[in-house]
Order: C-alpha cells, then sequence, then structure tokens
C-alpha cells in the first residue's frame, strides 16, 4: 500500500496563465504528482503522475480553466486517497469510462447510430450516395438490427443479414463494409469496443473482377430486338435501350430527373454530383432518344424522376431491376450486363471511325494524361451529337435486319 504524505502545491494561476505553447509538450509541476501538460495547439491539461507496484502509472484529470487549480487538487487529493487504499486510479478511470460507454450505447440503437454515421461522416458525398446508403440500410439492415442496442448486434447477427443476399454477392459485401464503417465510426465515438462485422469479410464469396463484355453488331440486333420480347413494364424496356443510345451509367440514367432534360433542343445535362468523375456532363440526344423520353414522359412525367420505381414512385428504379432484366434477355449472350452498352457502342463507333477523344467524351471518362486534359475542355459538341445519331440509326438498321452502310466519321 501507498504511503500517504501531505502535499506541498507550488503552481500559481498567473503561471499557468501566462505559460505558452512550445513545438514539443511540456510540463508545470504542482507537486505530489499532480501537474499540468501545456500542449503545442495550445490546451493545458491536469494530469497525475504516480507508481504503483513498481510501475509508473498515469490519470488525466482535465483541462484548465475548465478545472480549476482548487478543483485539480480536490481530484489529486481523491486519486491519492484512491491509491492509499491500493487500488489503481488509471484501472480505476478506464472502469469508468467503459461503464459509462456500455450505459450510452445501450441506449442508443443501430438506427439512430446509423443516421448519425450519415450526417456526420458522409456530409461530402453526393445526394445519390448518401441516397443510396439510407435506401440499403431500410431495405437489408434495419429489419434486422435496426431496433437493436448498439453493443447487442453480434457477428450472427451481420452474417444472417449479409447471407440473405448471396446471390448477389457484390451487393452483400458493399452491406457489410457499410455495417463495418458504422461500427468503427461507434469505436471512435467510444460507445463499442468490437466491430461485429470485421470478422465476417470474406464470409461470402464475391466472383472474380469480370471485363464488361461488349456485343458484336449480330448480337447487338439479336438484343434490340429482344428487349420489345419479354413483357417487361415499358420504362424498363425504355432505361435499357437508352442506356445504349446515351452511353450513360446505370446509376446516372436510373436516377435522371425530367428538368435535366430539354426534349425541345434534344439534350440532356446531368450534374456533377451524379457524375462519377464529380463534373457536369451534356448528352446530345438523337432523334430516337428523344421520342423514347417522350412516350416514357406520358408515363412518368408527372413525377420527379424519369425512371421511378414500379413499387414506389418517390423513389428511382433500383440498379438491380435492369441487372435481373438483362439476365432474363435470352439472345445467345448469357453474361451480358447493363454496364456492357457502352463498351458495345463505345467499339461500334471506334470500329466506324469515330475517334477515340470524341468516343472517351460521349463516356465522360477522365484524361489520365495531363496534357491532354489540358485541352479537353473543347467539347467536340457536333462530334458528339453526330455519333449518338449515328448509333442510334445504326442499331435500328440492325435490328431491322437491313443492310447496313457504314457511314465513316471524317
Amino acid at each position: 500500500m501507498a504511503q500517504k504524505r501531505h502535499v506541498n502545491y507550488t503552481l500559481k494561476p498567473a503561471a499557468i496563465d501566462n505559460a505558452k505553447p512550445r513545438e514539443k509538450a511540456y510540463a508545470l509541476t504542482d507537486g505530489g504528482g499532480l501537474y499540468i501538460d501545456i500542449l503545442p495547439g495550445g490546451s493545458k491539461v491536469w494530469r497525475f503522475k504516480y507508481h504503483r507496484d513498481g510501475r509508473r502509472e498515469k490519470v488525466t484529470i482535465g483541462q484548465y480553466p475548465s478545472i480549476s487549480i482548487k478543483d485539480a487538487r480536490d481530484r489529486h487529493e481523491a486519486l491519492r486517497e484512491q491509491l492509499h487504499k491500493g487500488d489503481s486510479p488509471a484501472r480505476a478511470k478506464q472502469q469508468e469510462a467503459a461503464e459509462r460507454r456500455a450505459v450510452e450505447a445501450r441506449s442508443v440503437d443501430f438506427r439512430a447510430f446509423a443516421q448519425r454515421w450519415i450526417r456526420e461522416t458522409l456530409f461530402a458525398r453526393s445526394e445519390t450516395y448518401r441516397a443510396q446508403i439510407a435506401r440499403w440500410l431500410d431495405s437489408y439492415v434495419y429489419p434486422a438490427i435496426g431496433d437493436r442496442a448498439l453493443d447487442k448486434v453480434t457477428p450472427a447477427d451481420v452474417l444472417a443479414i449479409i447471407e440473405k443476399r448471396q446471390d448477389t454477392a457484390v451487393t452483400a459485401e458493399r452491406i457489410r463494409v457499410i455495417i463495418q464503417q458504422i461500427f468503427n465510426y461507434a469505436i471512435r465515438k467510444l460507445l463499442v469496443e468490437t466491430n461485429p462485422a470485421q470478422p465476417l469479410r470474406g464470409s461470402i464469396a464475391r466472383p472474380g473482377v469480370e471485363h464488361h463484355r461488349h456485343l458484336s453488331e449480330k448480337e447487338l440486333a439479336r438484343f434490340w430486338r429482344q428487349l420489345g420480347e419479354q413483357g417487361a413494364h415499358a420504362t424498363t424496356i425504355a432505361a435499357s435501350r437508352l442506356l445504349l443510345l446515351t452511353m450513360t451509367r446505370k446509376s446516372e440514367l436510373l436516377r435522371s430527373k425530367w428538368p435535366e432534360f430539354d426534349l425541345d433542343a434534344g439534350q440532356w445535362d446531368i450534374p456533377a454530383e451524379r457524375m462519377k468523375m464529380g463534373k457536369p456532363h451534356r448528352v446530345f440526344l438523337s432523334t430516337q432518344a428523344v421520342e423514347l423520353l417522350r412516350q416514357v414522359y406520358q408515363l412518368t412525367g408527372h413525377g420527379e424522376y424519369v425512371f421511378p420505381s414500379i413499387f414506389r414512385g418517390s423513389v428511382p428504379m433500383g440498379d438491380v431491376t435492369l441487372n435481373h432484366f438483362f439476365k432474363r434477355i435470352d439472345f445467345g449472350v448469357p453474361d451480358f450486363s447493363p454496364h456492357g452498352t457502352r463498351s458495345t457502342a463505345a467499339t461500334l463507333l471506334r470500329e466506324h471511325g469515330f475517334g477515340r477523344d470524341v468516343v472517351e467524351l460521349l463516356l465522360a471518362h477522365s484524361e489520365k494524361n495531363a496534357t491532354v486534359a489540358a485541352y479537353s475542355h473543347m467539347e467536340l459538341a457536333p462530334e458528339r451529337k453526330r455519333a449518338l445519331q449515328f448509333l442510334a440509326d445504326y442499331v435500328e438498321k440492325l435490328a431491322a435486319g437491313g443492310e447496313v452502310i457504314p457511314l465513316r466519321a471524317a
């Protein structure tokens, strides 16, 4: 048991107030192991340093001036009394902190903290990205653990959630990562000490990364004809056709809103926050694309989204809708995906004489070469407009089975 002795405290308020920060932290000693750390950032922190069982331990009391000299010395005396009784003040403080965290964790359910995580960590991400995360949590996670206290969520709970999505392994792993990120944030906020999603990495086998296959002209003709013979909803068929005719990404098309379109001018302006590269992108619509959009407008023009969910009109059509639709189309290419429409269109245009710079602009790719990027401000609008009209005409003739006379770009 440590022997308790009287302490002659020496620090004066003026000495603390006048202490200036230095490049490295330094201490002003008060007495009996009590001292105040002057940190490089300007903070001044009371600490108690002592020896117990041959080892040196340290306890942080708090910041000055929130904790005055008198308060710090009173707390110091209490800690010395604790040490005199044979207890470790440092260990006792750690236990108190753990108990506070456990109480707080029990008072915060997963749903409430997940929403806090979105607000506090995803504020710099696009509205579309945040909405996608919220939809996944609403659909796949909250029904299982939304009302569960943070510290009561187990690896078994997380495994049950992702195993329900094992038919779409990429989505299952993305959901696991989201839960892991939420718990990592909870750990940083000292609400929990373990992450139930961390040990489950790799529990759902993901398929190897594959390049999206593009279609030959004969395959493209069969695909285009089969689109209208699947008995799908009209907006699903239209979205599938427009995906190729606009050469946009699936998320860019499915989350499009009617105010972005000027059908009379044949233009679609996609805002930067929905673009992968974070830059606004203009699509010069072919006459066929405009006609398709006018037909869709008759069905969905009363709402915000061009392609709303068939079941919930207030949200856009889900990505999986097109994924499942493409799998249903039997035209001899079972592994063709929605993203493959971009490479199909790009390949067709390059084979018919359209330049790389035009095609890259149509795909809204970011130029990696800094020198070339400096000249990318020229939009090549006439060439892009001609390329997309050529694409629509060519696909239409292919699907009709007529002889196509290549019209090469000059």
